[in-house]
């Protein structure tokens, strides 16, 4: 394979993304982000529940974790952005009421 061939690939790859990306604004994928940072934990805290593991996961990732929905809560106040302060408060409780259920089992 040659080089002008790789680049042409690439070329390919890059104009595929504006095609299909074009109209994807920026909060609906930071809106993504936010749901998938809130469910990272929900297979392992469920996997706890069930007694099919018997390990939670690593204080240190849970708290950077949490930290940093929490500092984007404080943005999306601060932006007053409902859908995500909306999306973050029902996140914080989901995952509250998970963790209430591991613990106090």
């Amino acid at each position: 394979m040659s080089v002008s061939n790789v680049i042409n690939k690439f070329d390919n790859v890059g104009k595929f993304f504006e095609e299909k990306f074009q109209n994807i604004s920026s909060s609906a994928v930071g809106w993504v982000a936010i749901v998938l940072l809130h469910s990272a934990f929900v297979p392992t805290i469920l996997s706890v529940q069930m007694g099919i593991a018997d390990r939670m996961p690593t204080v240190d990732i849970v708290l950077f974790v949490w930290v940093g929905l929490l500092l984007n809560y404080i943005q999306s106040i601060i932006n007053r952005n409902i859908l995500n302060i909306v999306t973050h408060g029902v996140g914080f409780f989901i995952q509250a009421v998970l963790l209430a259920l591991v613990l106090f089992k």
